[in-house]
């Protein structure tokens, strides 16, 4: 698949076929769907440049997470643990608009940048007849925010996903008009002790509290908005931070060093991980927190010092990329 290029004149095509928008998808392309809450913005959330796609067509400053869109609570507790009241939740609520925040399985398949790098994985049942159909025709988790430029008012009619992303993505699935017109819930069950309530959505707290029991308080919109922001990836000032300390804008190599390079790799490093060789930013995106990690364990197991990070510029993704490295080189609290 040749890099997804976001500013490439395109035509994004109405579909009402769902085998054609499965088939979308699995080519690693990105299709926009009805679910029962706005219209998503789907690619295959295993392929990762499929994944950062989605970045680059909504203009997404931040490698925020992304949902993952299942068929089934089975299919969705194949990649991630779910406890007890996981499962009630589950079985009281899905399919409908409620996204669970739980530890990532060892074997999930979702990439590390769906899930913005860390441990753990938002999922989700979705109700709408067509998002259903779609995610049992791929039979594969589906990452997808909601389809809109970033910023911009959510859709919840295909003409809206036309008038936002017409251009930007390969087509949207056409399913009328979204019956909840808010997100879903979004509840953090990461803490054994305690669930928290990050978004308020289509699920509410007084519902999901007679399947669970109390839910962590729901705070006024502007402090709820600054608690969710610090429960998600990226937000504190030392993340994705790999145990190997970081030097950024490198130049050159030191002796003991690993490389991260972006473009033609610099000499002298004794462990190479490029993230994109033709300086594509897109698929830089789509291989950061594979080759963090990569560098991370290879480095430590040959005894280096360190990870030396080449330029990469601000343009496009360049900009959430070096956020994302300068978080993994700041001081270790």
């Amino acid at each position: 698949m040749a890099p997804y290029d976001a500013t490439a004149a395109r035509m994004t095509v109405p579909l009402h076929d769902v085998a054609e928008a499965a088939r979308l998808l699995l080519a690693g392309e990105l299709v926009a769907f009805p679910t029962e809450t706005v219209y998503g913005l789907g690619a295959d959330a295993r392929n990762a440049r499929a994944v950062a796609g989605i970045f680059a067509a909504k203009g997404r400053p931040h490698f925020n997470p992304l949902i993952a869109h299942y068929a089934s609570a089975a299919a969705a507790f194949a990649d991630v643990v779910a406890d007890a009241r996981a499962a009630a939740l589950a079985a009281r609520f899905w399919p409908g608009p409620l996204t669970l925040v739980l530890p990532r399985r060892a074997t999930c398949t979702v990439d590390l940048l769906a899930g913005a790098g860390l441990d753990t994985l938002a999922v989700r049942v979705p109700s709408h007849p067509l998002a259903l159909a779609l995610l049992a025709a791929v039979a594969v988790p589906v990452a997808a925010p909601s389809a809109n430029r970033s910023g911009q008012v959510s859709p919840t009619t295909a003409q809206h996903v036309l008038e936002g992303l017409g251009g930007r993505i390969a087509a949207v699935l056409e399913g009328g008009a979204c019956d909840v017109g808010v997100e879903s819930t979004v509840l953090d069950l990461t803490d054994p002790k305690g669930a928290a309530l990050l978004r308020p959505g289509g699920v509410t707290r007084e519902a999901i509290e007679a399947v669970i029991g109390p839910v962590g308080q729901a705070l006024p919109p502007a402090l709820a908005a600054a608690s969710a922001t610090l429960r998600s990836p990226g937000m504190m000032l030392s993340h994705y931070a790999p145990a190997l300390p970081v030097r950024l804008h490198a130049h050159d190599v030191a002796p003991g060093e690993a490389l991260l390079a972006f473009g033609p790799p610099l000499p002298g490093a004794a462990l190479v991980w490029n993230l994109s060789a033709a300086a594509d930013a897109t698929e830089a995106a789509a291989r950061l927190f594979a080759g963090l990690r990569w560098l991370d364990a290879e480095g430590g197991r040959l005894g280096l010092a360190r990870i030396a990070v080449m330029p990469v510029p601000e343009a496009g993704l360049g900009a959430a990329i070096n956020d994302r490295l300068a978080r993994a080189a700041a001081p270790r609290p």
